[in-house]
């Protein structure tokens, strides 16, 4: 069975870096699958792959992680305006964070209308195959 875990934006805005970080990793380390309201900095990202390098093992298999968020090219003057003017009152809540642990999620595509999520899972007569899951 797969678990998404959905964390809104406000459940991180007041959280420094590094507890953001760790929050995010712990329920990955859990078997969940992460989506979160927003996204992390450039840096944050850089080290939550950096964390999870170092932690890497026989249990915890790594992470795969996706971020969506508007196309800037898409949009006209307005909307640019208007999204910058969010961004600076409310945080970056714009896009969406999607991050899993690599023992579950075999890749996370982005589409312009969908995102796929390809699982593994295992199966007795099977072996290993892949679900895809759609979202958009």
């Amino acid at each position: 069975m797969v678990t998404f875990q959905f964390i809104p934006y406000q459940d991180i805005d007041t959280l420094t870096s590094a507890k953001r970080i760790n929050k995010l990793l712990n329920i990955v380390k859990d078997n969940r699958i992460v989506i979160m309201e927003g996204r992390l900095t450039k840096q944050e990202e850089a080290d939550l792959i950096e964390i999870t390098m170092e932690e890497i093992g026989p249990k915890f298999k790594g992470i795969e992680l996706s971020v969506i968020y508007p196309d800037k090219n898409t949009q006209d003057v307005g909307q640019k305006l208007k999204n910058t003017f969010a961004s600076i009152l409310l945080g970056d809540r714009l896009g969406l964070t999607i991050i899993g642990p690599a023992s579950i999620v075999k890749k996370i595509e982005k589409n312009p209308d969908k995102i796929e999520l390809f699982t593994k899972e295992l199966s007795a007569n099977i072996g290993r195959f892949t679900k895809k899951a759609k979202y958009g």
